[in-house]
Parts: structure tokens; C-alpha cells; sequence
């Protein structure tokens, strides 16, 4: 499998990282505006890999991802002093727009994986200028946020977060739902499950674990600038799920076409995931306020949307 990856910054990078040292794709290109980062990081990645892979890593143009079978796009536009939220977005809509100008038609069986943020919003930007299906243009989404929370769980548990099944909702982002009536361990549900623990999931807890899926990504930024293992492990995890036709269920945000009332919006769900991109949907089971709370999330991103000029 080939991997593009366009913008070789620290998600980008991260993201490259996983892919090689994993074996996930036998070939990954790097693309940047700043060719001598793209280079660099290519070049960093690729004396790595005779620790661990034999993936090939390097840098190029756009015409070398021509027959990409997966193109990361994680570049972007930081906010200036003073911007709107809406003012960014639409100098991000312009960068994607001048990448899939110079990208060029893209193949029938080509899936864009969209890192940069807001990512649900610009997960919707890229399909309509892309020309693609919605399952075919998928955003990372929730899938950190929900890595997020099956963390914390599995430390108040005591057990492998990877045994903990739980989902992260709705928009990457302020509005996000954590789906506690959904969450399982095993075969049991949470409740039961931490009640033979004798770790009960009293509502204190609940507003802890809470605090730290939303607080996370500031605690990280304020410690370091920004956050990128996590997204480039999850960005990875999608390729894989891709590379290997797994039909694995990852919480990942694709435009949707009704969700919560709401028609035609970007947004995470668990969905089913493999070669073809998002081949289905998987709506968990939810109590009366998060459904309110994900149909809330859905209008939030619907209005954004909305209200840009593309």
C-alpha cells in the first residue's frame, strides 16, 4: 500500500512514524509546502525503519501521489491574533482547495484521511471539493477522544484499556458526547462490570473522566504546544484498518446523511471501516440526553458549515 501524506509537520510526522515503524504501508510519501521539512522528515523516518520495517520513505511533489491509495491530509493555516473561528476555517478550506487543485483528479478507489482541524468541518470541505463519496473522505474525529476515554475507564478499573468498548461522539471538539449508556467491558456492560470491580462508576467519577477526555488536548498543549502521538497512533490505526480490509469498528467522523434529525453533516459514529473506506454505520445505544446532546453536537457543526464560504 502507498500512503501520501500532505503536510510533514509534528501530526504528520507522527503519523508517518506509526505507518513505517508498523509496517502498515510498504511505501509513504511526504509532501509539503516547505519542501526542505518534507525532506527531512522523510529522511528521519526512513533511518528508523531498518530498526523495525522495510517500508521505503520519502519526499516528494504532488504528482508522485497520483496512485496513492491513501492520502493523509494533515496541513493547514494557524489562527491569527484577533481571527474568527469562521475566518480560519475559510483560509483552511482555501489551502484544501489549492491541494486538491494541485492533486488532480483523484483515482476511483483513492481515500483522503483528514487530520487537520476542526476536522469534522474540514472532513465535510474535502468531500464536497473533492467530488468523492462520504465514505470515501473520512476523518480521524473522535478516535483520539475516544482513546481518550477507553484510557481513563481502563485506569479506574484496573484493566487493559484495549478490553474497555466505549465511544466518543458528535464533534472532535467542545460539543463531543461521551456514550456512558453504550459502554462495555467485555460482555458486560460498565456498570455491572466495575460493580464485581468494586470500582463503582459513581456520577463523580463520571464528571472526572469527563474532564479529562475534554481537558486533555489543553493539559498536552500547555505542556508541550500541541498534541501528536495520539492523532498520528490513530491516524495509523485507520490506514491499518484500510491496508488490511479489516471491517473494524473505529469511531471516525465521515459526512452523514441523517443523523439526530439533523441532514448532511460531518460528525464521528462508530463505523465500519476497510478497503473501501466506511462501508457502514454503527449506532450504539444511548440514554434521552445524549441523544439531545449528539443531535445538539450535530447542529453545531451543521451551522458552522453553513455559514462558511467555500
Amino acid at each position: 500500500m502507498k500512503i501520501g501524506i500532505i503536510g510533514a509537520g509534528m501530526v504528520g510526522s507522527a503519523a508517518g512514524y506509526a505507518i513505517a515503524l508498523k509496517s502498515t504501508a510498504s511505501d509513504i510519501v511526504f509532501v509539503d509546502q516547505n519542501a526542505d521539512l518534507a525532506r527531512a522528515q522523510a529522511q528521519d523516518i526512513a533511518h528508523a525503519v531498518p530498526f523495525s520495517s522495510a517500508a521505503r520513505v520519502t519526499a516528494g511533489g504532488y504528482s508522485d501521489l497520483s496512485d496513492a491509495d491513501v492520502i493523509i491530509l494533515a496541513a493547514g493555516v494557524s489562527q491569527k491574533p484577533g481571527e474568527s473561528r469562521l475566518d480560519l476555517l475559510s483560509r483552511n478550506a482555501a489551502v484544501f482547495r489549492s491541494i486538491l487543485s494541485d492533486l488532480g483528479p483523484l483515482g476511483p478507489d483513492t481515500i483522503l484521511l483528514i487530520a487537520s482541524n476542526p476536522v469534522d468541518i474540514m472532513t465535510q470541505i474535502a468531500t464536497d471539493l473533492s467530488g468523492l463519496p462520504a465514505s470515501r473522505v473520512i476523518g480521524s474525529g473522535t478516535i483520539l477522544d475516544t482513546a481518550r476515554f477507553r484510557h481513563l475507564l481502563g485506569l479506574h478499573l484496573g484493566i487493559a484499556a484495549h478490553s474497555v468498548h466505549a465511544y466518543v461522539l458528535g464533534e472532535h471538539g467542545d460539543s463531543e458526547v461521551l456514550a456512558w449508556s453504550s459502554a462495555r467491558v467485555g460482555a458486560l456492560p460498565l456498570a455491572d462490570f466495575a460493580a464485581q470491580r468494586r470500582v463503582p462508576i459513581t456520577d463523580d467519577i463520571k464528571r472526572q473522566i469527563d474532564t479529562g477526555v475534554r481537558g486533555a488536548a489543553n493539559t498536552i498543549i500547555n505542556g508541550k504546544g500541541a498534541t501528536w502521538y495520539g492523532i498520528g497512533a490513530g491516524l495509523e490505526r485507520i490506514v491499518r484498518a484500510i491496508a488490511s480490509d479489516e471491517q473494524a469498528v473505529i469511531s471516525m467522523s465521515c459526512v452523514t446523511s441523517h443523523i439526530e434529525g439533523i441532514d448532511t453533516v460531518a460528525l464521528s459514529i462508530p463505523r465500519v471501516v476497510g478497503a473501501g473506506g466506511v462501508g457502514a454505520d454503527v449506532f450504539p445505544e444511548l440514554s434521552p440526553k445524549e441523544h439531545k446532546d449528539l443531535a445538539a453536537s450535530a447542529r453545531s457543526l451543521k451551522d458552522t458549515f453553513e455559514a462558511l464560504t467555500l
